[in-house]
């Protein structure tokens, strides 16, 4: 048989918190609440100032990368920052490109690259847009024709076709005939 009073009790029990404690009754303890194992990320990634990393490295997440990367970088859909402490030996290609630290190789920029004034760059960028902040350090070339980056972006651009209108040798023979 159910005894009311002890059913009593105990719910009016589970209902008080740890501060609500009456004579003759035990504490209550706060129940807590268990956060789940994966949770989405809230900021950027980051590589910290002390790793190293080597190979390809790709996301669908922002990244920052603080440390010393190797290889090849692709996060299409998201930006990348390189930042003060950043040495990135590496291909790059991300939506917006930020550079504070140190990078050698191409950008690959779907909206724009950015040089800030701690910034030193050696390769050549592709990107509608490009910013060169003062005091940027910047050996390349840059490219910005919106046709042309789409191309460049794309895996299988590798074929180029020869201007007809460019003057060199191959376009300046006596025999062409202009139009």
């Amino acid at each position: 048989m159910l005894d009311m009073n002890q059913i009593k009790k105990n719910v009016s029990n589970w209902s008080k918190t740890e501060n609500e404690v009456t004579p003759g009754s035990t504490p209550v303890r706060k129940q807590e609440t268990t956060q789940p194992i994966h949770q989405p990320a809230k900021g950027p990634a980051t590589i910290g100032a002390s790793i190293r990393f080597k190979g390809e490295l790709s996301g669908e997440e922002d990244f920052i990368i603080q440390g010393v990367v190797e290889g090849r970088i692709t996060l299409t859909n998201n930006n990348l920052t390189i930042g003060n402490t950043g040495r990135i030996k590496a291909d790059i290609i991300a939506r917006t490109i930020i550079v504070e630290g140190e990078l050698l190789g191409d950008l690959m920029g779907e909206e724009k690259v950015i040089i800030r004034k701690t910034g030193r760059v050696r390769g050549n960028i592709v990107s509608p847009r490009v910013t060169l902040e003062d005091g940027a350090k910047f050996k390349g070339s840059i490219e910005m024709d919106p046709q042309d980056t789409e191309a460049s972006v794309k895996p299988d651009s590798t074929n180029k076709t020869e201007n007809p209108n460019k003057s060199g040798p191959e376009n300046n023979s006596p025999d062409r005939k202009r139009a």
